[in-house]
């Protein structure tokens, strides 16, 4: 029997799949329905996290009109849906937080998704739906309007596929770090006195740890850093009882100058077993002890076999995790660190707090020499624009403005600040690095409010970030001209973008999505010419805090005309209404 052939059995039969979890021990809450719980799969279905403690049921957002699935199971707009729906009161229960509309026009009609299906609602394959008062009527000459109803309607709204809400998980792991939930030992995780904790798989995040100035040198390695403190629990095979697991605490301390790393064996449902306790000075080193006693244990017992040569250390404790190492690289002073590859940088929305002197005061510490005074050249450029009159798009937004950026430079010497300095601030280089691996999940392309397509905000976006990079093909100012005029017999939208006096930038035909930004006279972003590894290229930077959903924009600056008035459509209340 196939997947649909059973799910159409149990849909006749009224048979709901529910997990087997006691609503008694589960205190988790619908933000939509209120419904405490998992839902029924033909019904509200699963709740899935919508942010830190806060969760709602699959289906009551999925029906919601403003929300969308992304090709790779991603429900966007859930915060704009959730806004909407507090404001709103179901016909059938009197409750706010209803998020199913009908789709009639001029009907007023909204409810829970649960209550629409006890009053009968109708749910189409297109995401449509309609209360019993609107059901779609077939014309009386014709029978085959019939059967296209019946089959675009749902015979059931269970999800089975992979399905999750697209949030912000920098400003998660923030929230869990400032609310005290990854701070404290273990004690105080048995006491219950820690409200959240973080979660990857079997890895429970226990403590951060820290790293006083004179110690940063010694606790890293090119790819991972050792804080003093840090404790992970992990639920991996026993080493003592086969086919079962237990729990693995993770910790890491100063011994003599140098990151030991421990792992403590711990069996609670086996009282007489004892602790066992592992330690080394690399993680690699520890965790091979361990591994290989369950390797020993499954191959006198002829089970599966285990090859510990193929599992990593770091990889076991923690600290290759994402979002892990996002907070490892977020404490203070590891952005000083020269010969660390920085994966993610510091987290902006993450302010841990400095590290605590083991003796209670700093003098009482003994005198290391700690600030060292280094040099880094930073190209320092002098921006100004003047721009042609270039058409934008009429299918399509981000219409290109052509700047001529005259970029007088010098090699400025700049002193680095400590290691705890808030003032410190990576290179051009490294977070043009960060931004070409990060672009695809900051920004998507939708339909602009403007005008055709647009950019938006994925997740929000901190003031000075760069954004995305506006690529294309590098040519000259002759052949630009060239081209602009070919384009226009063929009535083609132009994205050009003038680089110098004598380059520039054609993405009309080759260019990246960064031409689809729309101009605007009241803009979130600032496009700027920026030197980065001895060549110069367009970065488009966030002026100012931009959120999660918000249209990307610009000012195009073209040159002021008397004829050829472009008509400006930004909207924003600073609106010249002409872009030229």
């Amino acid at each position: 029997m196939t997947e649909n052939e059973l799910t159409e059995m149990l849909y006749r039969a009224a048979i709901c799949i529910r997990p087997a979890a006691d609503k008694a021990t589960d205190k988790r809450q619908c933000l939509f329905c209120y419904g405490q719980g998992d839902g029924v799969s033909d019904g509200p279905a699963r709740l899935i996290n919508f942010d830190v403690d806060r969760w709602v049921h699959l289906n009551c957002a999925l029906w919601h009109e403003e929300v969308f699935e992304m090709v790779n199971g991603a429900l966007m707009n859930v915060d704009t849906a959730l806004k909407q729906s507090l404001t709103q009161t179901c016909v059938h229960c009197g409750r706010n937080g209803a998020s199913v509309k009908c789709f009639k026009l001029r009907c007023s009609s909204v409810f829970h998704l649960g209550c629409a299906v006890k009053e009968g609602c109708v749910f189409l394959k297109n995401k449509s739906v309609y209360c019993s008062q609107h059901l779609p009527k077939c014309s009386s000459t014709s029978s085959t309007s019939v059967v296209d109803i019946k089959e675009e309607q749902l015979t059931t709204l269970s999800v089975f596929r992979r399905v999750y809400i697209n949030r912000d998980e920098n400003r998660q792991v923030a929230t869990v770090m400032h609310s005290g939930g990854v701070a404290g030992p273990l004690s105080q995780l048995d006491a219950g006195e820690q409200s959240y904790l973080l979660r990857v798989g079997s890895l429970t995040f226990l403590s951060v740890g820290q790293l006083l100035p004179h110690q940063l040198a010694a606790f890293h390695s090119p790819n991972c850093i050792y804080p003093i403190g840090y404790q992970v629990v992990r639920f991996y095979w026993s080493p003592r009882q086969i086919h079962k697991r237990c729990r693995y605490l993770c910790s890491i301390e100063d011994c003599e100058g140098r990151p030991q790393f421990n792992v403590v064996v711990q069996e609670p449902d086996r009282p007489h077993l004892p602790d066992l306790f592992f330690k080394d000075w690399t993680c690699q080193g520890v965790w091979q002890q361990i591994l290989g006693a369950i390797e020993e244990m499954r191959r006198q017992e002829g089970v599966v076999r285990l090859f510990p040569q193929f599992l990593n250390g770091e990889d076991l404790f923690g600290l290759t995790e994402p979002a892990i190492v996002r907070v490892l690289e977020s404490l203070p002073g590891i952005e000083s660190l020269t010969d660390y590859n920085f994966k993610y940088g510091r987290n902006p929305l993450l302010e841990l707090p400095l590290a605590v002197n083991p003796t209670g005061s700093a003098r009482s510490e003994p005198k290391l020499r700690t600030h060292v005074k280094r040099f880094h050249a930073q190209r320092t450029t002098g921006t100004s624009r003047s721009s042609s009159n270039t058409s934008a798009s009429s299918s399509g937004g981000g219409g290109s403005g052509s700047y001529s950026n005259s970029l007088s430079s010098g090699l400025v010497m700049v002193d680095l600040p400590g290691p705890y300095s808030k003032q410190f601030v990576h290179s051009k280089s490294s977070q043009y690095k960060k931004m070409k691996q990060e672009w695809r999940h900051n920004i998507y392309l939708a339909r602009s409010k403007i005008q055709g397509l647009g950019l938006y905000a994925a997740r929000d976006i901190e003031k000075h970030t760069m954004v995305i990079e506006y690529i294309g093909e590098m040519i000259r100012a002759e052949l630009a001209e060239c081209r602009e005029k070919r384009y226009e017999a063929a009535n083609r939208g132009i994205y050009m973008f003038r680089l110098d006096e004598q380059r520039v930038i054609d993405a009309t035909l080759c260019g990246g999505l960064a031409r689809y930004i729309n101009h605007s006279c009241g803009p979130n972003c600032v496009a700027e010419a920026v030197e980065v590894e001895r060549d110069l290229r367009i970065i488009i930077f966030a002026s100012r805090r931009i959120s999660r959903g918000e249209e990307l924009s610009y000012d195009y600056k073209f040159d002021i005309e008397d004829d050829h008035k472009i008509p400006c459509l930004c909207g924003a209340p600073s609106c010249r209404k002409w872009m030229n």
